[in-house]
């Protein structure tokens, strides 16, 4: 089958591997129908994930068709489509059975990091019983394509502020995990949502497609100033952190109002400072990590009821066999990229 490999160094190279087989009772392996790029990809070719693995097929956010299952999975048979989630995770352990599925004794980030992701035509995913979710009947593989991922992450951002009825929620990042993360905030009750970005037309993209009721451009005015006079000058109720940028950890503790609570589900690729003493007396809740996504089947409930549709968000696409330049799209944002959609290899 062919596979997207990344090589020691960062180099990735799409190259002829095995198809993938059943090593454990546990295992299912799926035909990938449709993935991602995601910028998690990216992190590791910069070198930026410590843990990832060289020689490893990419790629972690993807939907496919069941092919064979381990006989210790009895949820899923061959035929089922399927949604992935970007954790692999037992289920059993003392993290899983609290709902901290990232942090699983046994799995964790592993597809596309430490063994072989989706970026392929197969791919083996351990404890499937829980990693692997059934796309409902009447559910689109395009529609269900971000569930286990960015989807994921937008849910436990706006799940980690806490948010209550009425709640101004400030969103920092309009890109795919950003837009996620308006969504599910409004899902929550949110009644107004702020997006902050510097790219002017994914903050249109917000707008239109009504994920934001506001758009602050940090590089045209000044953020604060401007959450400030969107919110009777307290500030944010709620802050989702989703850039990963420069200076937007400081951002996001600027223009929370005192007590709220500040999500960071970005990943940093640089340490980054919390100047306490200037923080002093706001009395914020700062909470991060990596995604809890323990919520994939609630996740294509709301999108099966059409509560959440994340298929704007898909701005491009082509088969496996021109993911390298999909990756040069995605990593540029050029031509309006949001996010590449991987379809079938074609021979």
């Amino acid at each position: 089958m062919k596979a997207l490999v990344c090589h020691a160094g960062g180099k990735i190279e799409l190259m002829d591997r095995p198809v993938p087989k059943i090593q454990a009772p546990t295992d299912a392996i799926v035909q990938v129908t449709l993935s991602t790029i995601c910028t998690s990809d990216l992190h590791i070719i910069h070198g930026a994930v410590p843990r990832a693995v060289p020689e490893t097929v990419l790629g972690h956010e993807f939907v496919g068709v069941v092919t064979q299952v381990g006989d210790a999975v009895k949820n899923l048979r061959p035929g089922d489509r399927v949604a992935a989630n970007c954790v692999t995770f037992c289920g059993e352990c003392w993290f899983c059975r609290h709902g901290y599925v990232n942090n699983c004794e046994h799995g964790g980030w592993e597809l596309g990091c430490r063994i072989d992701g989706c970026q392929a035509e197969y791919v083996r995913v351990p404890y499937a019983s829980t990693s692997l979710s059934r796309i409902p009947d009447g559910l689109s593989d395009r529609a269900a394509l971000l569930t286990g991922d960015i989807l994921s992450s937008g849910y436990f951002g706006a799940q980690l502020c806490n948010i209550h009825p009425g709640d101004t929620v400030a969103v920092i990042g309009a890109g795919p995990v950003g837009l996620c993360a308006m969504a599910c905030a409004r899902l929550f009750g949110a009644g107004k949502v702020i997006a902050l970005d510097i790219n002017p037309a994914r903050l249109q993209l917000a707008l239109e497609h009504r994920a934001a009721d506001i758009a602050i451009n940090p590089a045209r005015e000044d953020a604060v100033d401007a959450v400030l006079r969107e919110t009777g000058g307290r500030g944010a109720d709620g802050v989702i952190e989703a850039a990963g940028g420069e200076n937007t950890l400081q951002t996001a503790w600027q223009i929370a109002r005192p007590n709220a609570c500040v999500a960071l589900v970005a990943m940093y690729e640089k340490p980054q400072l919390l100047p306490l003493e200037r923080m002093y007396g706001k009395n914020l809740i700062f909470k991060t990590g990596g995604v809890d996504s323990a919520y994939c089947d609630v996740l294509l409930e709301h999108l099966a009821a059409g509560r959440l549709d994340t298929r704007f968000i898909l701005t491009h696409q082509g088969p496996l066999n021109e993911i390298i330049r999909g990756y040069e799209t995605f990593a540029d944002k050029s031509n309006g990229c949001m996010k590449w959609v991987v379809t079938p290899y074609e021979r």
